[in-house]
């Protein structure tokens, strides 16, 4: 999905939500209202063509064609969204290929936006801080020679200890093919948590839906603590505004088959893989609220709804969250130089014991 033969005109600008799907919460000629997080910032309404979008943000340099991955995306994006018009139609249950293909998209959508490179850029600079401080100002010669592979001299030494024992690590900035890679592997392992479970298609009439940059939500179990956390596997539900009038509730199927024998959950699950357990219901003002409340308070920098709909955006919106989660290992720790490690494992501090 990664590499891609050349094919003529290379695009520029790739959006982390995709249009067609933007188009859902639009007007017909594709205006769509945006409000930033941000407070100090003014709202205004654009083009969906010119929002959520980043330049070259696909973009792979050393692959045989560029945009390739973005051409790639841009098909799976289309029958994804196809899919959504089939269930907005009232077309449930669907099969299992686009039942997969669907889960696949939402788990992409997932773990494409910025937030989520700003997060893995994060823990690896928190990571290296890690290593290279515990190892102390000694040891970073033998440390670069082992994660980078070459041998510094005294000043690049210096240089290197100065700018990953900072607060918050050394500036790192993955590359696109990286953060691809992570992407592509983590939403492969995350779909079937998405697949697997019971589907509610959820229909307004008069209440109006809103999407974000980060429409993918967790939503916890009610008797979970925050700092708990909450991930595919364990979430109460998931929610998925599919457009302005129709929103995709995935439920946790552990109760139904929590009680039942081995041979009868191998039904049940295979039920649910059928669509089954899927249903469709009519909207009302809680589930409205219920959809809306996830959905605002997930968001990373910006809403996106129809220009007629700003009665459902509340006054008080939550405070920009630019990553996915406060990647802040070992932020408290402290360095002079001195090594944390014994001598035999100064080289290699990350498997080894805080002494």
């Amino acid at each position: 999905m990664i590499n891609r033969m050349a094919s003529g005109n290379t695009s520029k600008l790739h959006h982390y939500v995709p249009q067609g799907y933007l188009r859902g919460f639009a007007t017909d000629q594709n205006r769509i209202s945006v409000r930033p997080l941000d407070q100090s910032r003014k709202p205004f309404i654009s083009n969906t063509r010119n929002i959520a979008a980043q330049s070259h943000f696909h973009t792979l340099n050393d692959a045989l064609e560029p945009d390739g991955f973005e051409k790639n995306l841009s098909e799976l994006e289309g029958q994804a969204v196809g899919i959504i018009r089939r269930l907005i139609d009232g077309e449930l249950p669907i099969s299992e290929e686009d039942r997969y293909a669907l889960s696949y998209f939402i788990a992409l959508q997932s773990v494409r936006g910025p937030e989520t490179r700003r997060t893995i850029d994060q823990l690896q600079a928190h990571i290296v801080r890690a290593e290279v401080g515990m190892g102390g100002r000694e040891n970073v010669s033998r440390w670069v020679k082992k994660r980078l592979g070459f041998e510094p001299t005294v000043e690049q030494a210096e240089r290197i200890w100065e700018e990953a024992t900072q607060p918050g690590g050394p500036p790192i900035k993955l590359s696109n093919r990286r953060q691809i890679e992570h992407m592509v592997n983590t939403a492969q392992e995350i779909t079937q948590y998405i697949f697997m479970r019971p589907w509610s298609i959820v229909h307004f009439k008069r209440r109006a839906l809103l999407a974000s940059d980060a429409p993918v939500t967790l939503v916890p179990h009610e008797d979970e603590e925050p700092w708990m956390g909450v991930g595919f596997q364990t979430a109460w539900g998931i929610t998925f505004p599919l457009s302005r009038r129709c929103g995709l509730l995935m439920s946790d199927p552990i109760p139904m088959i929590r009680d039942f024998s081995e041979e009868h959950v191998d039904r049940l699950r295979q039920g649910i893989i059928e669509g089954k357990a899927d249903r469709i219901q009519a909207g009302s003002t809680a589930l409205e609220r219920f959809f809306n409340h996830n959905t605002i308070y997930n968001a990373r920098e910006y809403i996106y709804f129809h220009p007629d709909d700003e009665a459902f955006v509340p006054v008080d919106l939550p405070e920009p969250e630019l990553t996915s989660l406060k990647a802040d290992i070992f932020s408290d720790l402290e360095f002079d130089g001195t090594p944390m490690f014994k001598d035999a494992a100064a080289s290699n501090p990350s498997r080894s014991r805080i002494k």
